[in-house]
């Protein structure tokens, strides 16, 4: 069952009308079903789909040229290819497809290319004088190892003006999410708990059985032996980050405890701020794993101050909850457990909703009617003590022309109309111009005390579920 994508594939289609061959360019955290994407666009075209075999112990880049030969077989209906070399594999790739309308689809194209730093040469070349002459054919690059695709791709000389379309999918929109529970009954709060988990990662939704409860889906997927995403966070940082995999998972540890500025960062990981550290944040961002919030600036100058947050909710809630008790997970002793009996349940969920809410700012703009040429910045905000300001923390600021928008993200049984004044006192601090209009905004998940609603205080009060509904 294919789910979503609506844009995605807009832009695909009208790519597939060009008179001439094109390159397309896709990106994206593991799982957020860049294949699947491709699969479906493919629907009813001449497909050929290659993907390189994932990093291993020993694997050379002639066992991915033999992969390569074996595939290319199948999909002719020949007997197995041999090559010893990437110019040979491609050149015959494309003596086959000189002709027709086809989609050629290079799948996981970091581990394709290997050990071959020329890998990306070759297959330029062969662009240039073999794939491009069929003006039927399009040739879709894909891969999980974002940091590579930008390296030798987007940024490679030799590739420079040849890739006409580039696409990173994001982690799926929760209004799309929510249609993996599509002719269920299911509430909202369940839903809820769930996306917690996955965030809007669509393989991981696949894996939601809606008969079921958000608390046995999550027992099955989280706590039992051999549930998916017990040990997904050990192979995606394998898979992805190979040899510097633990250096990574040290970042991602420390964001999992909350939002950092890059010194605040260096302390807790015992490094100083080098360009190394640089890179490693860059790649996480890249491969949609954590984001740099950026703070509005109230000189409307770019802004300095920023925060990484991890953004993916899998990894914080893997961190948190799965990885501590692997082991007793493993023995099978864990699937009786009731989630809100684990440690900080409340503070970690509250986490978790605020990355679904920061993950759908387009969702929000459309609640609260905003036009995207208003818009100067939307992003957490923060400001330090210093001798004219007081220290200060929103969980959402919107920038507009004419207006800022002051949103609190609140997780609880029951909101209660205390939130009335820790808005009104971040407002205060905030010492905003009174050339502008202040809008507080509540973005919930629990049960609204009616006081909120008489005071009248908040210009819109947004439940969570609104934003499965769009």
């Amino acid at each position: 069952m294919f789910i979503g994508r609506g844009a995605e594939l807009r832009k695909l289609q009208e790519f597939k009308k060009r008179k001439s061959a094109g390159i397309v360019v896709v990106s994206g955290r593991r799982r957020v079903g860049k294949s699947t994407l491709v699969e479906h666009f493919a629907s009813g075209i001449r497909f050929l789909e290659f993907y390189g075999l994932a990093p291993r112990e020993g694997l050379t880049s002639q066992d991915q040229l033999d992969h390569f030969g074996e595939l290319l077989g199948l999909a002719f209906q020949l007997p197995r290819m041999k090559f010893d070399n990437w110019n040979h594999a491609l050149d015959t790739l494309a003596g086959l497809t000189a002709q027709g309308e086809v989609i050629i689809f290079f799948d996981e194209i970091s581990w394709m290319a290997g050990s071959d730093k020329d890998f990306v040469g070759k297959l330029k070349g062969v662009w240039d004088t073999k794939f491009k002459k069929n003006p039927q054919l399009i040739l879709i690059l894909c891969g999980s190892v974002t940091s590579w695709i930008e390296d030798n791709i987007l940024n490679d000389k030799g590739f420079m003006g040849r890739v006409s379309l580039t696409m990173t999918l994001e982690e799926m929109p929760l209004f799309d999410a929510n249609k993996f529970w599509e002719k269920h009954l299911v509430s909202s709060r369940e839903k809820f708990k769930v996306l917690c988990v996955t965030g809007g990662i669509p393989r991981y939704l696949e894996e939601i059985q809606p008969e079921q409860t958000a608390e046995q889906n999550i027992k099955r997927l989280c706590f039992s032996k051999g549930g998916i995403l017990v040990n997904e966070f050990d192979k995606i940082f394998r898979d992805i980050f190979m040899a510097r995999a633990d250096d990574y998972k040290e970042i991602v540890s420390v964001l999992a405890n909350g939002n950092c500025e890059l010194g605040d960062l260096c302390d807790k990981l015992g490094v100083k701020p080098t360009g190394g550290l640089t890179r490693k944040l860059q790649v996480l961002a890249q491969s949609g794993f954590i984001a740099r919030d950026y703070v509005w600036e109230k000189s409307k100058k770019k802004p300095k101050l920023s925060k990484f947050r991890l953004k993916d909710n899998y990894l914080r809630f893997y961190l948190k909850y799965i990885d501590p008790k692997k082991h007793l997970i493993e023995q099978g002793l864990y699937e009786d457990l009731f989630l809100e009996d684990l440690p900080e349940w409340d503070t970690i969920v509250g986490f978790q909703f605020e990355n679904l809410v920061l993950n759908n700012l387009s969702a929000i703009q459309h609640l609260l009617q905003i036009s995207s040429s208003s818009v100067l910045s939307a992003a957490p905000y923060f400001q330090n003590k210093t001798k004219r300001t007081e220290a200060c923390q929103v969980d959402l600021l919107i920038q507009c022309r004419y207006a800022i928008y002051v949103c609190e993200i609140k997780f609880g049984q029951k909101i209660s109309p205390e939130v009335i004044d820790e808005v009104s006192e971040k407002i205060r601090k905030l010492g905003l111009s009174k050339g502008l209009s202040i809008r507080p905004v509540l973005i919930y998940q629990g049960e609204l005390s009616s006081k909120i609603v008489q005071a009248n205080f908040f210009t819109h009060l947004i439940p969570f579920e609104q934003f499965l509904q769009m």
